[in-house]
């Protein structure tokens, strides 16, 4: 669902004077979504005409937006349940807000929020620990961007993202690490599908189950920032911030699948299939992730 455009009534919707019903003295809003029908756009562009009750259960949030911006919460079918509605999305919002921002240290160590106060932290410290990280992670992820010449304009036809930095502090020798992560949610949901599956557990264990039984070897591997192996499929440009060093205030074009990016897991499985298949893979009709390729052990013709 893109967005709620319209709406109607079919004549048997409750009427403001009898939103109350009253038992035992009581009075109480009615529950009712009866008569009323919204016609909403899809992301292929068309639209249909569907049953309050039906958009109520799937977007109820947009569906309360849409109430308020249209002056329907007074209306019965609408007054029960979008006060409700509204709070509890506030409350959700404050308490990730302050959950995010309430986190200053990890591991007893100080984690910024931005680049500016990781620099102002390692100033404090004397020496180069999140600075270093900021550059580890750009020296792996400038492949992602085409960083046009300065005072180039914004190119036609290009959404404009915002980027930011994640910072983290690793178990590990509590190394600091930096993750530059795009804003996703300011880009246009794409039309086509961005899920990407993953192998199920059960294909896992019957494969290293099959490999015990058979005396086979088990090799276990990890791909280094694998969404920026594969390309965007999104028009995306951002404005380089302060981690870019010199290029900084540069407008850059997004090449790579960017942390972020809504169409970024589906960019790498779909790069990923096709990478599996030109080394001669193919996918189990039962489990498409799990990738087959026949071989045959020298030592004893096993295949």
């Amino acid at each position: 669902l893109k967005a709620i455009v319209d709406h109607k009534t079919d004549g048997h919707k409750v009427h403001r004077a009898d939103k109350y019903i009253h038992h035992n003295g009581r009075r109480s809003l009615r529950k009712t979504t009866k008569g009323w029908h919204m016609c909403v756009e899809w992301k292929d562009g068309s639209t249909t005409w569907e049953r309050l009750a039906d958009v109520k259960e799937s977007n109820p949030v947009q569906l309360a937006e849409y109430a308020v911006a249209n002056g329907l919460e007074d209306e019965p079918a609408f007054a029960w349940w979008v006060p409700y509605t509204l709070r509890k999305r506030d409350r959700i919002i404050a308490s990730v807000n302050k959950r995010y921002h309430k986190r200053t240290h990890k591991f007893g160590i100080r984690v910024p929020k931005t680049v500016e106060e990781a620099i102002q932290i390692d100033l404090e410290n004397g020496n180069t620990l999140w600075q270093d990280a900021i550059a580890k992670e750009m020296k792996n992820v400038r492949v992602a961007f085409d960083i046009k010449a300065e005072g180039a304009s914004a190119p036609v036809g290009f959404q404009e993202i915002k980027c930011h930095m994640i910072f983290d502090v690793k178990m590990e020798n509590f190394r600091r690490k930096a993750r530059l992560v795009a804003g996703g949610h300011m880009t246009e949901t794409p039309a086509t599908l961005t899920y990407a599956s993953v192998v199920s557990r059960e294909s896992v264990r019957i494969a290293l189950t099959i490999a015990a039984l058979n005396d086979l070897q088990v090799k276990a591997g990890d791909i280094l920032n694998a969404y920026l192996t594969a390309p965007v499929s999104e028009r995306i440009w951002c404005r380089c911030g302060l981690e870019f060093g010199q290029d900084a205030g540069r407008i850059a074009i997004v090449k790579r699948a960017l942390y972020g990016l809504k169409s970024s897991g589906a960019s790498f499985r779909n790069h990923l299939a096709d990478c599996m298949r030109e080394l001669g893979y193919k996918p189990c009709q039962a489990d498409p992730d799990l990738w087959l390729k026949p071989e045959v052990r020298p030592e004893d013709g096993f295949k």
